[in-house]
């Protein structure tokens, strides 16, 4: 009788959960952070910024003029173009890492992760050292050689801006091909090399199409990169005098201010991210690659002989152009008195580095500003990520699962989009967070949310929940198996999603871009600040500066957590 009433008792006290006050505000914060941005960007662009009427007027206005027009079909002819030759540069890499005895495999991997961790914005920078008209180093080194008159490479082009963008943009694919290469047995090769067909027709005819559904969603996330991009189009694009969506967003911003025209002019471009995503999900859960030739087969590496060679040399000259030449000329141009002289020991100083971080008036600030808005960005997106993930894995609210939905919905929203979306929600009053650091941090915290959000999911879905009833069991509550059972198990987890936001958080430019006031520029803003400058010795060197920090945190990271963790988990 005793233990049926203490069972009653039991059931009674479990009845109504105090904590579920906690579950809902966490809840609220997150529909703060994404619905409402989301929700008051579309509103915004049917409203008449001063009287608050219903109005179609913003996406005449936003669509009306040809040039805004051909800025679109810029974007999507530039995602086309991006794509394509990322699958160059991809694909037959990935392939010779994952299936061949290519040598070098380890360093074109780390050359993959550096072409990955590197700023596009920054990458575009080098580049236009390297090709920019006659002045670049390529051309020189041309004109040089054979006495012409003009160079012959020219990074203020359509094309240029395109090729810019894809040697930051193939790892993408690379990431998303590897992964499925590597779970392909070698079964059906086999079959075709024993009925005769040689290694490239057994790879074009029966490998690729195998892991073609991951080749496809690659493509389709490096073409939603292309057209949301904005740092490398306004460093190229608009000196080029053409536009693409971005840049012309970024026009709507000049005085006067159009917010709502560029809300109108953003949703289109969610509504296409969107339906891509979409398509993006479908094609990687297909996962007919593994299905079709077992999962539990043998993968057979295959010769190449003297092709392997070969291979490695086409891998390592992409990979060259990514990282080495790049790295190269922007180490030189932050090492130089005046980087068109060259590399001269007479040419060499450190002041560049001492200007920036003790003469110039917003510089260190901006170096400052950078690592304590992502440090807190990182943090709100972990607490927050690990606190919806658990919400979800336990179903502590009715409509848990919608959460998740929210939760993840940053990740296919445009940077620049996103932006927007937080200019329309909190700018105004009652708000009023314009320009403060507040709005950046909280833009930043949403942007990588999702980041958080999955490592945690992935680190609470490995743990047993009986160990967590166990401690329930003997007395303590929710919160004490969270902080003391969870939270150790997960720590490993937690601290590299936390690096995974804090690396791009310190990068992160789309946002900043639109969200900064004069005491809270970036290190991303103010290098395009100075790109506006033309001082490419000091623009370089704040560039080398953020790299090299990151080249650090990557380092320690890898150190702790294994070599390729971001590959692993940033784009899960």
């Amino acid at each position: 009788m005793s233990h049926t009433v203490q069972t009653t008792g039991s059931l009674r006290s479990r009845s109504f959960d105090p904590l579920v006050f906690l579950w809902i505000i966490l809840a609220a914060i997150l529909i703060f952070l994404v619905v409402n941005p989301l929700f008051r960007l579309v509103q915004s662009s049917l409203e008449e910024v001063d009287t608050g009427v219903f109005t179609w007027m913003n996406y005449v206005t936003a669509y009306s003029r040809p040039r805004y027009i051909t800025a679109m079909l810029n974007s999507l002819k530039l995602g086309a173009y991006v794509t394509a030759l990322c699958l160059v540069f991809a694909v037959p890499m990935a392939w010779a890492i994952s299936r061949t005895d290519m040598p070098g495999k380890g360093v074109v991997r780390t050359l993959v992760l550096g072409a990955f961790i590197t700023p596009p914005y920054l990458g575009a920078i080098g580049w236009i050292l390297l090709a920019g008209p006659n002045s670049g180093w390529l051309n020189r080194i041309w004109m040089g050689l054979t006495g012409a008159q003009q160079g012959i490479f020219d990074v203020y082009t359509f094309e240029g801006l395109a090729f810019v963008i894809a040697v930051y943009s193939f790892p993408y694919i690379f990431i998303f091909t590897s992964a499925a290469l590597e779970v392909v047995s070698s079964e059906m090769e086999d079959a075709a090399n024993v009925l005769g067909a040689g290694t490239m027709r057994t790879t074009l005819m029966i490998t690729l199409p195998l892991v073609l559904p991951a080749i496809m969603g690659g493509a389709i996330v490096t073409f939603l990169e292309a057209i949301a991009l904005f740092g490398t189009p306004a460093l190229i694009a608009i000196p080029a005098r053409f536009n693409v969506v971005t840049t012309q967003l970024l026009q709507f911003f000049s005085q006067p201010i159009r917010s709502e025209v560029a809300a109108a002019y953003a949703v289109p471009l969610l509504l296409i991210t969107v339906v891509l995503f979409g398509l993006q999900r479908w094609l990687v859960r297909r996962r007919g690659f593994v299905a079709l030739t077992g999962k539990g087969g043998e993968r057979r590496i295959i010769e190449l002989g003297k092709w392997r060679w070969v291979m490695f040399a086409y891998t390592f000259f992409v990979l060259s152009l990514a990282v080495l030449l790049p790295y190269i000329v922007l180490a030189q141009a932050a090492l130089a008195k005046a980087w068109g002289r060259g590399f001269d020991s007479d040419n060499l100083t450190l002041k560049n580095f001492e200007y920036l971080l003790f003469q110039h008036e917003t510089a260190a600030q901006s170096v400052l500003n950078s690592f304590m808005y992502a440090a807190a960005a990182a943090c709100i997106a972990i607490v927050l990520g690990l606190a919806i993930a658990y919400i979800v894995s336990r179903k502590l609210l009715p409509f848990a699962s919608v959460l998740s939905f929210i939760t993840m919905a940053p990740f296919v929203v445009p940077g620049i989009v996103l932006a927007i979306a937080f200019y329309a929600a909190y700018a105004p009053p009652p708000f009023a967070l314009y320009g403060t650091a507040t709005i950046l941090i909280l833009a930043f915290a949403t942007r990588f949310l999702p980041i958080g959000f999955v490592n945690a999911d992935a680190a609470i879905r490995s743990i047993n929940p009986e160990m967590e009833e166990a401690v329930r069991i003997l007395g303590g509550g929710r919160l004490v198996a969270i902080r003391r059972v969870m939270a150790p198990l997960m720590k490993r987890s937690l601290i590299g999603a936390w690096l995974l936001v804090f690396i791009p958080a310190t990068r992160e430019l789309s946002s900043a871009m639109f969200l900064y006031g004069p005491k809270t520029r970036t290190m991303s803003v103010m290098l395009m600040d100075m790109s506006e400058e033309g001082n490419f010795e000091h623009l370089a060197a704040l560039g080398f500066l953020l790299l090299a920090a990151t080249l650090v945190i990557v380092g320690l990271a890898s150190a702790l957590l294994g070599r390729d963790f971001m590959m692993r988990r940033e784009r899960q």
